[in-house]
C-alpha cells in the first residue's frame, strides 16, 4: 500500500509540474521530439538515469533523455567550462561543494515553488539534506542520493586473524592492521591492514582524510565568532593525531603502502581487509566480487564517533530550453520505485528518508551500517560556501606530498609545522572570500 501511495504520489507531482512550473516552454506536453541531457561525474550513475528514462517515456513518449558520464575530477572541471557560457546539460548530477560557487554566481536557477513543495514534504528529507541545499533562504537543487562513510570489512581475514568482529575504536582499528597486514618473504606488503585514500585528483585525499579527522577531533573548517565566517579547524590535536595515523601506518608500522593497491579495488581483489568508504562499493562488489565475504560497520570512535554524509543533488541549469520538462523528470527520478531501484542496482543510498528498504536490506544485509544512528554517532559534511572546493583541495595537494614523505615519521614538530603552514592557506582563502572569522 505504502509503495502504491508513493507511485501515486510521485505521478501527481509530475502532472502538476507540467501546470504549475516555470520554463521556457508552453508547458510538458509538448508536440515534437524533445531531447533532455543529463550529465553526471559517477559512471555507475548511468544504468539509474537509464531505468529511469524508459519509465518517463511512458509519461512522455516524444521525450528521450541523452546520459553522459565523466570520471569525477574531469566533470567537474567540464562544469567549470560549460556553466558559465550556457552549454552544460538540461540537468546536473553534482555536490554542493562543486556547484556553490556556480549558485553564488547567479548561473544556477533557484528551484520551482512546486519542486520546494515536494523537497520539504514532512519526513521526506533530513533536516541536513535540505539546509546543505539552502542559499541566502532559497533551496537549489534536489537531494538525489548520499555518499555516507561505513567501514568495510573482510569476514575471512578477521577470522583467520583470530578477530570475531570489526573494530570499535580507532585504537583498536590500528591494531588490528597491523594483525590483517601481509608480506612476502622481501618484507614487501602484500594485503595492507587498512586500505587509506593517499593520492588523486581534486579534494577527494581531503574528503578522505576528513574520515579520520572528524573523529580524531578535528574538521576542515568550523564556524568562527561570526555566524557564517570559518577558520581552518585542523591545526590541533586533532589534526595532528590524524596525520600521525596515515604516517605511523606507512612508515612506522608498514600497514599500508604507496605500492599496493586501494581502495574498492583492492578490497574486491582480497588484497585489503579494510576501508572506509560509501554504498556504492555494495553494487560494485556485486558486480565485480560477488563471492567476496564481507560485512560493514559504523566508523569507530576516537576522541569523538560520526559519519560523513555528502549529498548528491539534482540541478536544473539555466542553459535548459525545457526546464519545466527537466524538474519533472527530476521529480520522476524520486519516485519511491526508482529511489529502491537505485540502491538495489546501483548501491547509492537514496537521499529520501521515507523510502521502505527493507526488503532490499533484507537480500544486502551490508547496507544496514549506513542506517544505523546509535546515540552519540554525529553526522557532518561540506559546508554550502564556495571557496570550500578551493580550500579543501588545496589541502589535497599538501595531503599527497605529506604522504610519500617519510622523514615525518617520528618527527611530531614537522607535522605540526606542516599542519600550521596548510592552515594559515585555508584561512587566507576564507579570508579572500571574506569569509574569516576567528
Amino acid at each position: 500500500m505504502r509503495r502504491n501511495f508513493f507511485i501515486a504520489f510521485a505521478l501527481l507531482i509530475v502532472t502538476s509540474i507540467s501546470l504549475t512550473a516555470g520554463g521556457n516552454q508552453e508547458g510538458t506536453d509538448v508536440e515534437e521530439s524533445v531531447e533532455l541531457s543529463v550529465w553526471s561525474g559517477y559512471p555507475e550513475m548511468e544504468s539509474f538515469y537509464k531505468h529511469a528514462a524508459e519509465g518517463f517515456a511512458k509519461i512522455h513518449p516524444n521525450v528521450s533523455v541523452e546520459i553522459v558520464t565523466h570520471p569525477l575530477r574531469e566533470f567537474e572541471q567540464k562544469l567549470s567550462a560549460t556553466i558559465p557560457s550556457d552549454t552544460s546539460a538540461d540537468i546536473l548530477d553534482v555536490s554542493v561543494y562543486a556547484i556553490q560557487k556556480f549558485t553564488e554566481a547567479g548561473f544556477i536557477p533557484k528551484n520551482p515553488d512546486n519542486v520546494n513543495d515536494f523537497v520539504n514534504a514532512t519526513g521526506r528529507y533530513s533536516t541536513f539534506a535540505k539546509s546543505n541545499n539552502t542559499y541566502l533562504g532559497d533551496m537549489y537543487g534536489v537531494p538525489n542520493f548520499q555518499g555516507r562513510t561505513v567501514l568495510f570489512w573482510n569476514k575471512d581475514m578477521f577470522a583467520e586473524a583470530g578477530l570475531t568482529g570489526p573494530p570499535k575504536t580507532f585504537d583498536e582499528m590500528y591494531e588490528y592492521a597491523k594483525l590483517l597486514a601481509k608480506y612476502d618473504d622481501s618484507g614487501n606488503l602484500t594485503r595492507s591492514g587498512h586500505s587509506l585514500r593517499l593520492s588523486g585528483q581534486g579534494s577527494g585525499v581531503a574528503e578522505k582524510w576528513w574520515f579520520v579527522l572528524y573523529p580524531m577531533g578535528g574538521t576542515i573548517i568550523e564556524e568562527g565568532s561570526e555566524a557564517g565566517k570559518y577558520h581552518a579547524a585542523y591545526n590541533n590535536k586533532g589534526g595532528f593525531d590524524a596525520l600521525k595515523f596515515y604516517i605511523d601506518a606507512l612508515y612506522t608500522d608498514g600497514w599500508d603502502s604507496h605500492m599496493i593497491k586501494h581502495d574498492a579495488e583492492a578490497f574486491e581483489l582480497e588484497q585489503t581487509a579494510m576501508f572506509f568508504r560509501e554504498s556504492w562499493v555494495i553494487g560494485d562488489i556485486a558486480k565485480k566480487a560477488p563471492g567476496l565475504n564481507y560485512d560493514t560497520a559504523v566508523v569507530p570512535s576516537a576522541a569523538r564517533w560520526g559519519r560523513i554524509t555528502n549529498i548528491q543533488n539534482l540541478y536544473v541549469t539555466r542553459a535548459s530550453e525545457y526546464s519545466d520538462l527537466a524538474w519533472e523528470f527530476i521529480l520522476y527520478c524520486m519516485s519511491e520505485e526508482n529511489q529502491q531501484w537505485l540502491l538495489e542496482n546501483v548501491g547509492w543510498l537514496p537521499a529520501r528518508q521515507d523510502i521502505d528498504l527493507e526488503d532490499i536490506i533484507s537480500r544486502n544485509p551490508q547496507i544496514k551500517a549506513f542506517l544505523d544512528s546509535p546515540a552519540g554517532y554525529e553526522e557532518f559534511g561540506y559546508i554550502p560556501i564556495a571557496s570550500f572546493d578551493e580550500l579543501s583541495t588545496k589541502l589535497a595537494e599538501r595531503l599527497v606530498s605529506a604522504f610519500l614523505d617519510d622523514s615525518l615519521a617520528g618527527n611530531d614538530t614537522a607535522i605540526r609545522t606542516l599542519l600550521a603552514e596548510a592552515a594559515e592557506e585555508t584561512n587566507t582563502i576564507l579570508k579572500k572570500a571574506g569569509l574569516f572569522s576567528e
